[in-house]
């Protein structure tokens, strides 16, 4: 058994609010935050529900995502903000809608951006960086397309 390369990309700096998402990814869970006095839907972690009239203190709990969502936004990466990610270029970066009701920003792998289209079906998949870090990541998700119409 051949030992892979060490990953030499960027990694996270868990915070306090961030901690408990990454320990619970490094098991292939995802997790966001709900509230449990207004029932907003939060992600990225922090302290204060940012409910449009709640700002409930201590009222965040952790829940697990189904992993799948759609894609509400994506551009394709050309130039990387860090040269780490050069060898990956083009990449997709977008901005998913979780069933759940909650948005949070990634990559979008096994996908042709040409025809990736706004609406399309993805789930999680994960990229074990190092043994503390396993990244979420999403590709398509077979009969992908489901755009919402209206």
């Amino acid at each position: 058994m051949t030992t892979p390369p060490p990953y030499t990309k960027p990694l996270p700096t868990p915070s306090y609010n961030s901690r408990p998402f990454w320990e619970a990814a490094k098991q292939h869970r995802l997790t966001f935050q709900r509230c449990k006095a207004c029932g907003a839907r939060v992600f990225y972690p922090r302290d204060i529900c940012p409910g449009k009239e709640c700002f409930g203190v201590g009222t965040l709990e952790w829940v697990e995502s189904t992993g799948k969502g759609r894609v509400y936004s994506f551009t394709v990466v050309l130039q990387p903000a860090d040269p780490a990610f050069r060898p990956d270029v083009p990449y997709i970066l977008a901005v998913l809608e979780m069933d759940e009701g909650w948005r949070m920003t990634t990559n979008v792998v096994n996908a042709d951006a040409a025809s990736l289209k706004i609406g399309d079906r993805v789930e999680v998949v994960w990229e074990d960086a190092t043994a503390e870090f396993s990244l979420p990541k999403f590709q398509p998700t077979k009969g992908r397309s489901s755009r919402r119409r209206g």
